[in-house]
């Protein structure tokens, strides 16, 4: 792992520089790269937008390891609300949540009675929810809880996490539940007994886990795998790989975050691939902005840039 990476995601663990950057206006300015505002309605609007140019959205309230019932509740009620807006305003929009922002640091019963909430009501409007993985010391409860809900809800995915060396075998035990799986490199500071720390073998286990999702058996009707990364040499490799196995550009999606990539992102979809925009907000955008960052090192200059201007 790169000395400019751990020093990132290092930083994305610190409330002492989420209380000061939250607070400074070249900072807000930076994170508006990656966010298009900090409220639902800003996330809806940009999806609108996206929707215009046949590009579908994922969006997601900013905000983990909540610790008090009243607000893991509040986020509960937001994400049901946000699913009225977007049966209301007709967006091909689906919602992506983290379970530690639904009360699994207060109990497990707290938190399965608050994604039970959400999915229903999105079960009711037809739309989907993807449940989002965190930190390696979270994956057997949010697996757990994942399983819990799958089998009375098809509308409910899973993401998993190409870093860690556990998820080939996460994966073969998912199988069973016909899991509608979004895969990601991962993004927080794991130790190496945990998680791949070269690139490179990250890079191998990620598309060694995109074709176990594209195999036949990973893909009964109504499921379709969902391949969140920047990564264009991966991006290639998998479509690449699809096409040589006969795949409908349709039978998966590719998913990269608002702000990334944007060109990329058009052309994709102009070229008939499924590409779905993740997009993010709330006033809780630091630790989420570090490891943003993290990924990709480089895009440090376009905090310079704000800096200066």
């Amino acid at each position: 792992m790169g000395l400019m990476r751990t020093l990132l995601l290092k930083a994305s663990e610190s409330r002492w520089l989420a209380d000061h950057a939250s607070r400074r206006g070249f900072a807000q300015r930076a994170v508006r790269r990656f966010m298009p505002g900090e409220d639902i309605a800003a996330a809806l609007t940009a999806a609108e937008q996206l929707g215009e140019r046949n590009i579908p959205t994922l969006i997601t309230l900013l905000g983990e390891a909540i610790t008090n019932r009243p607000e893991a509740e509040q986020v509960a009620e937001h994400y049901v609300d946000a699913l009225e807006r977007i049966e209301r305003r007709g967006l091909k929009t689906q919602l992506s949540v983290k379970l530690t922002q639904l009360g699994l640091d207060i109990s497990r019963d707290l938190c399965a009675e608050q994604l039970a909430t959400v999915v229903e009501r999105a079960a009711a409007l037809g739309n989907f929810v993807c449940i989002d993985m965190e930190g390696s010391s979270y994956v057997d409860a949010t697996l757990d809880l994942f399983r819990s809900v799958r089998p009375d809800h098809p509308n409910v995915g899973i993401c998993l996490q190409a870093y860690l060396y556990r998820t080939a075998e996460d994966l073969d035990s998912l199988l069973p539940l016909s899991p509608s799986v979004r895969l990601v490199k991962g993004a927080y500071n794991e130790p190496p007994r945990l998680a791949f720390p070269k690139k490179a073998d990250v890079d191998a286990n990620y598309f060694k886990l995109a074709k176990r999702l594209l195999a036949e058996d990973a893909r009964p009707e109504g499921v379709t795998p969902a391949f969140g990364t920047h990564d264009l040499h991966l991006v290639t490799r998998i479509r690449d790989f699809a096409e040589g196995a006969g795949i409908a550009k349709s039978a998966y999606e590719i998913q990269m975050l608002y702000g990334i990539r944007r060109e990329e992102q058009l052309r994709l979809a102009a070229d008939g691939n499924v590409m779905r925009t993740l997009i993010s907000y709330g006033g809780a955008w630091f630790p989420w902005y570090m490891r943003r960052l993290a990924e990709r090192p480089a895009n440090l200059w376009f905090v310079a840039r704000s800096v200066l201007g």
